[in-house]
């Protein structure tokens, strides 16, 4: 089969080649794979960065896609094999049927920010409906994703901060009710925080940059002193784009009402995994097959796997591998 295969760490995988894969059990099925998202975490493996990284090689790269099974059902699922390639094993009680109406690109491209946007809103930070919500750093793929999920999931008031002015502009056209740039001085983004604050309650903070941005939030959020009641926020931490760690005074903790978590594999138990494929999954799959959410998408073949593995995606778009 063709295949994007990786042969020294650190290097793009390159289109050649490959032995099919073989079912080794009867739990195992073969997908005749369509598309692939490249993701970040695809890169890091590659790269030789995370402790996850790829120890055989060569080895076909890409954890999830999208592909056909023998009797014709669409669907999604994580790979046992790589991805990245004209076939590919997977768990055959392991998978997310595709809906009609939803194209193999886009439901390729989904799942990673699904996880990231719903499963941090419902799951870690147990939105509900009539909240106000905060998503830091909402400019890249996920948290456009997570304006458009949080508004399905009923919150009243949605503010989104971002550093591209372009794609902070767009999370208005996706539900997003104010903006807050993060190009601004620290003080006039601090006293932005603090009037949404005071006139809307934040609930819920989804936070994608932390570093610095988060700094800022936990000052704007923090309580007033003796006589002051502070509101109740949750922050949940998805991601670490502008550093992995703040300063937290204890101040702060010990003057607010304000929680903060994590939102990723290592955060979520084997029932909420299990959630996002059986339920959460689906429900966004027939959502975008209906046109209600929507993504932008940068779409090649894997012929080109070795000139597009390193090149820039504009922010906001998920680079997807047709195989087809």
């Amino acid at each position: 089969m063709k295949a994007a295969v990786l042969e020294e760490l650190g290097k793009a995988p390159k289109y050649m080649d490959f032995a099919d894969p073989e079912i080794q059990n009867e739990n195992q099925v073969l997908l005749d794979v369509k598309a692939a998202a490249v993701k970040n975490l695809d890169k890091l493996r590659a790269g030789g960065t995370h402790y996850a990284s790829y120890t055989e090689l060569p080895v076909v790269v890409g954890m999830d896609g999208v592909g056909v099974l023998e009797d014709g059902t669409r669907v999604y699922a994580q790979g046992i094999s790589g991805m990245i390639a004209e076939k590919a094993i997977i768990d055959k009680n392991k998978y997310t049927v595709i809906p009609d109406g939803l194209d193999d690109d886009l439901a390729a491209a989904l799942p990673n920010a699904v996880l990231g946007s719903a499963m941090a809103l419902k799951v870690r930070g147990e939105i509900k409906p009539g909240q106000n919500v905060l998503i830091n750093g909402a400019t890249g793929v996920t948290g456009l994703l997570a304006v458009q999920v949080a508004k399905y999931y009923g919150a009243e008031n949605i503010i989104t901060t971002g550093r591209n002015q372009e794609s902070l502009e767009k999370t208005l056209e996706l539900g997003a009710d104010q903006i807050i740039s993060l190009k601004q001085e620290d003080d006039a983004i601090v006293e932005q925080l603090k009037k949404v604050h005071a006139a809307t309650p934040i609930d819920l903070v989804i936070d994608y940059v932390w570093g610095k941005p988060a700094e800022l939030i936990l000052t704007a959020l923090k309580g007033g002193g003796l006589d002051h009641q502070s509101h109740r926020t949750r922050i949940v931490s998805v991601g670490s784009m502008a550093g992995e760690t703040i300063s937290l005074p204890s101040g702060i903790l010990r003057s607010s009402a304000i929680e903060i978590l994590g939102s990723g594999f290592g955060s979520l138990s084997p029932d909420d995994l299990a959630s996002l494929s059986q339920e959460v999954l689906p429900k966004m799959f027939d959502l975008a097959a209906k046109g209600k959410l929507k993504m932008d998408l940068v779409v090649d073949s894997i012929e080109n796997i070795e000139q597009l593995w390193n090149q820039k995606i504009e922010s906001g778009k998920r680079l997807v591998i047709s195989i087809a």
